[in-house]
């Protein structure tokens, strides 16, 4: 049963207003306004509502993007080509396919057309039962035994598929009593109405690979026709801007980050990982007292704790150490009565919902994992085998370990492949140390965690430049600093404080004001005059309570004026001629290149400075642009075998060595880095270019490789400039009344949009729509 969320507010219907998807959104949810982004959430909320399923972000995207119709129709009236889906069959070997995949369910007679709504692995080493061997946990793809390291160059993963065989609407279902007769013979569907397969990645780091990425690969090679028609609501390319291969892939990752965004800060829905259920759903299920219910998901989080717990102390001493991996869905096929709640889509839903079950009793009842009465420790170790693998370990006190418990670690595979050492002796003073090169293989190495080591020339990038200095202002330009982003604040200089000291100020806070410009962004009317704190305790005097626009970066370069003897402080920016596309982010305006590099790589953002979460690739191109040798126009250098240290801060174990050179092999392939030959000096120092003398070492380099983009208004066919709070609209496809039918000039404007997506001769308007041309609207 489906239910709709009542907002008072309209919620868009495809094809009869503006595209929900905007240009805006490619750069990511923290260049969206906030209009746009709240238009898009009331979209995916009630489409959330109206799905039987857990919504992921790849579904919610496939919604937005492809124009899904609540009510029932779905994706009838998508755009698509169904013979060219994805092709599955029961027990097969195919190629990988991520959730959100438009697939074709081979059945030997009419097939089954679905959208991949979930997925999980399903290890053959995990028997029945809630207990799961620990090797299993967080297991690469292709591996079969806990003593095996899978070598093939193109791994194979049993997985599980749940498909949504409603998602195009009346017209391509088929009859409940035929799926039941696929269901019983399980041919094409096993009995629960689920598609298992072995899964072919194409090499292991694909495997390896997060759920949006893997989407946006499989937009860009299965779906393209499809992603780039004309009958899509906006298409990627007008988006985007162009439709070279970089440009597209950046916008739909921009476009998937907004719409996970979106989800995740709604205040009905929940999520869990990527996977969106409405509140009011969560609740009806703790409340009823049927199977699964409350009282089950209660248990299921006190099951998880006892696993590990002693059921007594002995005499003398404590038990030993115990570590319990459980897997959700196993455990959830135990319970009695709970057959129908795991066939279908209702498996995805209730595993998320048991999972977040778990997780709320980690959060709520535990520190940092850790309960207090038993001391058990409850961390997550796997997110995608069997509906999630949770490790319970006694005495969880005993583990230093402060990561985030909900985060997945793979303890469970990593613990077997690498042991942790034993505890070491208390060191005998005078004792003699065992050179390491002479210690035991399994206690020389431990996986390292990636170390977060400030920046060693943070005070020395993007130092202020006076611009003006006489007796009526002080001007100055100076970089926005990362730091003050975060932190709300604009430092001063010690010229400003001197002069603010004889306005009879003293060390406490005052009210003072920030006039702020930002030609060719948009600002709030609270952004533009804004009462903001002035803080002379600090050696150079300083701004608190900032409230810095949605789309300013580290890096941005700020134009500050101090008219002598006021309490007035104006900032500008400055419109770059030509705007330019540097890793996906537009940059309008002048900025620093070395601040940028530095303070503008993976894991900073104004929400937070850290490489936890990082794959690893992201990991070494955070290091190679914080601690590489910086050039004036943004390059950094690093010495490539100091990139382990760099990353970790410490020796990392072998494996996290070859997983470190196989992903800089991987980015100079695809040239987000390049590599460059240096020396290093007799005092350690590396330098480029080589000096003669000194000893050749290998560089790996990030360069900026900034593009020029057409800045709207700049060609033929250009959209309007208009001048006030407006926001251009790309063209777009518009359902017509019953008996209405389009002007010729409105074919002719089709035919062209055509023309700008790839189609040379156009193609013809659909027959019941007509074509709104690009426009600009004023909010």
């Amino acid at each position: 049963m489906t239910t709709m969320i009542s907002t008072g507010l309209d919620i868009w219907r495809p094809f009869d207003g503006e595209p929900v998807l905007t240009p805006a959104m490619t750069g990511g949810h923290r260049s969206t306004p906030a209009e746009e982004l709240e238009r898009l959430r009331r979209y995916l909320e009630a489409v959330v509502a109206d799905r039987v399923c857990p919504v992921h972000t790849a579904v919610a995207f496939n919604a937005a993007y492809f124009g899904y119709e609540l009510g029932g129709e779905g994706h009838g009236n998508g755009p698509f080509d169904l013979d060219a889906f994805p092709s599955l069959t029961l027990g097969d070997e195919v190629p990988a396919l991520p959730v959100g995949a438009l697939v074709r369910i081979e059945t030997g007679s009419d097939p089954l057309y679905a959208e991949i709504v979930y997925k999980e692995g399903r290890h053959p080493g995990v028997e029945e039962g809630a207990d799961v061997p620990a090797w299993v946990s967080g297991a690469p793809a292709g591996v079969r035994g806990p003593s095996e390291l899978s070598e093939a160059p193109h791994p194979v993963r049993r997985e599980l598929l749940v498909p949504d065989l409603t998602a195009f609407g009346p017209a391509l279902q088929l009859s409940e009593a035929k799926l039941q007769r696929f269901r019983a013979r399980q041919k094409w569907l096993n009995k629960d109405g689920h598609v298992v397969v072995d899964a072919r990645y194409g090499s292991a780091p694909q495997a390896g690979l997060d759920d949006c990425t893997a989407f946006v690969q499989h937009l860009l090679i299965h779906q393209r026709q499809a992603l780039l028609s004309p009958l899509v609501p906006v298409s990627a390319a007008h988006l985007a801007g162009g439709g070279t291969e970089e440009r597209l892939k950046n916008a739909l990752s921009g476009l998937l980050d907004t719409v996970d965004h979106a989800l995740r800060t709604s205040d009905s829905l929940r999520s869990w990982g990527h996977y969106a259920l409405t509140r009011t759903r969560i609740g009806a299920a703790l409340g009823h007292d049927g199977p699964l219910g409350g009282d089950d998901l209660r248990a299921l989080a006190g099951s998880v704790e006892r696993s590990a717990a002693p059921a007594t102390r002995r005499r003398h001493g404590l038990n030993s150490s115990r570590t319990v991996y459980t897997a959700i869905g196993p455990w959830l096929r135990g319970v009695d009565g709970a057959e129908p709640l795991l066939s279908g889509v209702e498996y995805a839903v209730s595993v998320c919902r048991a999972n977040l079950a778990v997780a709320d009793f980690v959060r709520g009842d535990t520190d940092n994992g850790i309960r207090a009465g038993s001391d058990v420790r409850i961390t997550l170790d796997d997110d995608f085998q069997n509906g999630g693998i949770w490790r319970s370990h006694h005495p969880g006190s005993e583990e230093a370990d402060d990561s985030d418990p909900l985060r997945p670690a793979g303890r469970g595979w990593h613990d077997t492949v690498h042991p942790p050492a034993p505890p070491r002796p208390v060191a005998v003073p005078h004792a003699q140390s065992v050179p390491r090169e002479e210690q035991p293989e399994d206690e020389r190495y431990v996986d390292a965690e990636p170390a977060d080591t400030p920046l060693v020339d943070g005070d020395r990038i993007g130092p202020p430049n006076y611009l003006r200095i006489n007796d009526s202002e002080v001007c100055w330009q100076t970089p926005l600093r990362l730091a003050h982003l975060m932190e709300d604040r604009l430092p001063l200089s010690p010229r400003v404080r001197d002069g603010l000291a004889y306005l009879g100020t003293d060390t406490v806070s005052v009210r003072v004001r920030l006039e702020l410009s930002h030609p060719g962004g948009e600002l709030d009317a609270s952004e533009e005059v804004q009462e903001v704190l002035l803080d002379l305790t600090d050696e150079t005097g300083m701004l608190r309570n900032v409230q810095w626009p949605i789309d300013f970066f580290p890096g941005l370069c700020l134009y500050i004026q101090w008219p002598r003897g006021g309490t007035v402080f104006r900032v500008h920016t400055v419109e770059l001629e030509h705007p330019v596309d540097i890793d996906g982010q537009l940059v309008a305006h002048r900025y620093d290149p070395g601040v940028l590099t530095r303070e503008g790589a993976p894991g900073s953002d104004r929400d937070g400075d850290s490489s936890a979460g990082l794959d690893t690739r992201r990991l070494v191109l955070r290091t190679v642009r914080r601690f590489g040798r910086l050039t004036p126009d943004g390059h950094a250098l690093l010495d490539r075998a100091a990139l382990p240290r760099g990353v970790y801060d410490t020796a990392p174990a072998p494996h996290q060595i070859t997983a470190l050179e196989q992903a800089v092999d991987e980015l100079l392939a695809e040239h987000h880095l390049y590599a460059a030959i240096g020396s290093r000096g007799a005092d350690g120092e590396p330098h480029h270019p080589a000096r003669d003398g000194e000893q050749p070492i290998a560089l790996i380099g990030y360069a900026p490789n900034p593009v020029v983009v057409p800045r709207p208004g700049s060609g033929a066919g250009a959209p309007p400039q208009v001048h006030g709070v407006s926001h251009f609209v790309h063209g777009f496809l518009r359902r017509l009344p019953a008996g209405s039918k389009p002007t010729d000039a409105q074919r002719a404007a089709y035919r062209e949009h055509c023309r700008h997506v790839g189609k040379a001769d156009g193609w013809e308007l659909p027959p019941g729509y007509t074509f709104v041309t690009e426009h600009s609207r004023r909010r």
